[in-house]
């Protein structure tokens, strides 16, 4: 009988005389088998519903299975909490966070904290998202005793301060992902601390934190030359200085960089971008209304062959020129962005179909508010894009769908062409 067979027959048995034979079999099996050996078949089982019927053969294995365990989500309270960490000693990932739609109060406490940081010493990711009650003295009991930890989300709680901040630096010297959005009270001295003690960090999310500036951005990248993705979307006073020093400090890790939003960005941020970072995958630039083509067509020409997902809506100075050669030269590229650029016309798009095809993996494009381009553009589009899923063509006076019908284009059948806004938007350049 196997092991799989065993689990079934326990999980249905029945008062039968089979059963007596089952219990045998299992007691046999836990008299042969050493802790070890039943591990490795627990990590043999791929699937959790099959994991959870492992537990439900005896105590011992249900004690084994609870220890093993690596991943939960849960909700507060502090003896919910002792009890779930005396069963999942070796937890690694714990998710206590809340939906901003419907949170509960008063939510995760800083009492909570300290039964997490005591109770789950192997803790490796703390998701912590919208837990509105927790303060700094939270993070500190976590910063004291959680040295393990490589991932933290603190997004939108808006109570915690560079202390909290500066104390997980600290004492999580390993920590590789840390989110803060919308933590509007961090400054410039936690991303000081993060430089200090956290030169692993490879993700960071600054979305909102309106208090960082180029100074506290020079001092992060003094330490930490790891940064592969970094969220400074909506941080408004973050400049061309800033994002220079972390364009020549992460040269060779940095692939995504997001700063929408973020008006005192320029051309010489760009052309910093351009000549450090050739191998940036995504980056969003929408609303940074002082870039112009000059520095478009230099990043275009430096990340040709990494480049996948652009977003520069509301970049007034784009011209064809610039879209012209993003088109024609960045051969990866899956997302594109130049909504309310009103210059852009179906100029931009004569060059596909001449010579190599680089916009044949376009998946994605959003053209809302260009006033300039016509159906005729989109044409040239779907000559090229045939992989194109998301066509956005909101408030194009020229584009219509009984014009597009008239022409008799043919999109792909997946594609969906938003017209009017009634589509859902794809989260992907957010």
């Amino acid at each position: 009988m196997t092991m799989a067979e065993l689990i079934s027959k326990k999980r249905e048995s029945t008062d039968t005389n089979n059963d007596h034979e089952d219990y045998e079999s299992i007691a046999c099996i836990n008299k042969t088998l050493r802790d070890d050996e039943l591990r490795a078949i627990l990590g043999k089982l791929e699937s959790d519903k099959d994991k959870e019927v492992f537990g439900l053969v005896c105590k011992r294995w249900l004690n084994l299975q609870s220890s093993e365990r690596r991943k939960l989500c849960a909700r507060a309270g502090i003896h919910m909490l002792r009890r779930l960490a005396s069963r999942f000693s070796r937890l690694h990932e714990l998710d206590l966070s809340q939906s901003l739609s419907r949170s509960f109060y008063p939510g995760v406490t800083d009492s909570d904290l300290s039964v997490i940081a005591n109770g789950f010493p192997c803790l490796r990711i703390l998701h912590l998202f919208n837990c509105k009650g927790i303060t700094d003295a939270g993070l500190v009991a976590v910063g004291s005793s959680l040295h393990f930890l490589q991932s933290l989300d603190i997004s939108y709680c808006r109570k915690v301060t560079d202390k909290g901040l500066s104390a997980v630096a600290s004492g999580c010297n390993d920590l590789r992902c840390l989110h803060m959005q919308r933590c509007k009270l961090i400054t410039d001295d936690a991303l000081e601390a993060l430089s200090k003690n956290c030169s692993n960090l490879e993700e960071l999310v600054l979305h909102s934190c309106t208090n960082i500036t180029d100074s506290g951005l020079t001092l992060l990248v003094n330490g930490c030359r790891q940064l592969s993705y970094l969220d400074l979307n909506k941080c408004t006073h973050v400049g061309d200085a800033g994002i220079s020093s972390i364009s020549e400090a992460c040269s060779t890790s940095l692939k995504t960089l997001k700063m929408l939003d973020c008006y005192k960005v320029g051309d010489d941020a760009i052309s910093y971008l351009a000549k450090f970072c050739s191998s940036l995958e995504t980056l969003i630039i929408g609303g940074c209304r002082d870039i112009t083509d000059k520095s478009i067509i230099s990043l275009a020409l430096s990340c040709r062959c990494s480049l996948k997902n652009l977003r520069m809506d509301w970049c007034w100075s784009i011209t064809d020129s610039s879209l012209s050669c993003i088109l024609t030269h960045c051969k990866n590229l899956e997302v594109l962005d130049v909504g309310c650029c009103e210059e852009v016309s179906d100029a931009a798009f004569l060059s596909l179909g001449k010579g190599d095809n680089y916009a044949a993996n376009m998946k994605l494009l959003k053209v809302s508010n260009c006033p300039k381009i016509t159906v005729a553009g989109i044409g040239m589009v779907l000559d090229s894009c045939k992989l194109l899923e998301y066509l956005d063509v909101r408030s194009c006076p020229h584009i219509t769908k009984a014009g597009l019908d008239e022409a008799g284009l043919q999109f792909p059948e997946t594609c969906k062409i938003n017209f009017n806004g009634s589509l859902t938007e794809p989260d992907v350049l957010l």
